[in-house]
């Protein structure tokens, strides 16, 4: 837990609300990691306002929102999800073993050497991608002998039918009539980018109908293969993970006036113990720092913002209480017009951050996110889910029990 702000001014107390917010990274088969987490979340009943994720943190998040089993149980389908994906990976290359170097002992040491991330290379994982060299792509793909024409290498559509069994995609559109009195709903919030612009792209569920597309979109990594999806007509996006792999800000200006708790979910440690000790390490570590979270700076902002706007409204409380005499009357029109643009429709107060970090994995490899195997995928739901309960924990004994809110 990072810090705890100054509750907001007394005069919000009825309109302003705390919502609790969770915030997937992308990551690949690392994204098992998220689903432990909500599975803790779920069993400590804490309610969850708005989820917010890309790459595979938008998918996870999809089907936390958009959950086609009972509202009350969105955990279960984001489990089934990963065990099916986890089901029809490949095990075509067996494992093996060899002498590896292990920096902590500074020797070599004979070890298991996982395949699931090469069988995932050259056959993919059928219920997810596929690659585009696959025989069943012969009479679809135009392209397919002629490969110095492909833009990609994986395509990745299969994920769309699988997504099917479990989001409902009514549930992903505040607006419908079906959602309007739901107060189980949840926000969901997806990033991307336009490739022509290199803009960012928010897919907001209170904005807009959130499609299949859209979650193809957000998890369409170029530099591990997958194409760009049209998201609208001329509207070419790639996953969001290009510009951040942590979307708090787009939470924050999507939601700027509510006051929040904020579960961050990092695949990709920050902090590390020590040097990279090879050149394999060099490129695990490198990954991580790429794909790490970089909000540090805009929630610090997002603190001074609040501050600001605590300074102006004592500064307005003086005003309202001065007689005014000598004050233009147009004058004090515009600051009152301004103070209620800037009060009453920003100012949230970040109460806390909460991080829930993965751990490193002892032999670090860059194509840690490419294990798709059963043993993987069931050891980061395993670690996500302890992980959250320790945060639970510590935070409950620090702060009062009910900051947190949880579902009625």
């Amino acid at each position: 837990m990072n810090y705890t702000v100054p509750k907001s001014h007394p005069k919000h107390a009825a309109t302003r609300k705390v919502e609790n917010v969770l915030v997937l990274q992308g990551g690949g088969s690392l994204g098992a990691f998220s689903c432990g987490v909500y599975k803790a979340l779920a069993e400590e009943n804490i309610k969850i306002d708005i989820v917010a994720g890309t790459s595979i943190g938008g998918i996870n998040a999809a089907i936390i929102a958009g959950s086609k089993k009972d509202n009350n149980t969105p955990e279960k389908s984001l489990e089934e999800f990963w065990y099916e994906l986890s089901d029809s990976s490949y095990e075509i290359i067996p494992e093996t073993s060899a002498f590896v170097y292990d920096s902590s002992k500074r020797a070599y040491d004979y070890e298991r050497i996982p395949s699931a991330a090469n069988n995932a290379a050259l056959f993919g994982v059928p219920k997810m991608f596929i690659p585009r060299w696959d025989f069943s792509n012969i009479f679809k793909d135009r392209d397919y002998f002629n490969p110095a024409t492909w833009t990609y290498i994986y395509d990745h559509s299969p994920l769309r039918k699988t997504l099917d069994k479990y989001v409902d995609y009514d549930k992903l559109f505040l607006n419908k009539d079906i959602n309007k009195s739901n107060n189980d709903i949840k926000r969901l919030i997806l990033t991307a980018v336009n490739v022509l612009t290199a803009e960012p792209i928010t897919f907001d569920s209170w904005k807009m109908q959130i499609k299949p597309n859209h979650l193809l979109a957000t998890s369409a990594y170029p530099i591990y293969g997958f194409p760009s999806v049209e998201v609208d007509k001329g509207v070419y996006a790639w996953d969001g993970s290009l510009l951040s792999n942590t979307p708090v800000r787009e939470v924050i200006a999507a939601s700027p006036r509510n006051d929040k708790h904020i579960f961050i979910v990092e695949n990709y440690p920050r902090v590390i113990d020590r040097l990279p000790s090879n050149m394999v390490e060099v490129l695990d570590r490198a990954k991580d720092i790429i794909f790490s979270d970089k909000t540090k700076h805009n929630i610090k902002m997002t603190k001074l913002v609040t501050r600001q706007i605590q300074l102006i409204e004592q500064l307005y409380d003086f005003y309202e209480q001065s007689d005014k005499q000598g004050v233009d009357p147009y004058q004090s029109k515009q600051i009152e017009k301004e103070y209620n643009e800037l009060v009453n429709n920003y100012g949230a107060e970040i109460h806390t951050v909460m991080r829930i970090t993965r751990n490193r994995i002892e032999t670090p490899n860059v194509s840690k996110n490419a294990n798709f195997s059963k043993k993987a995928i069931k050891d980061l739901i395993h670690q996500g889910r302890t992980k959250m309960l320790d945060v639970i924990k510590n935070f409950k004994e620090h702060t009062r029990s009910d900051q947190l809110r949880v579902k009625s």
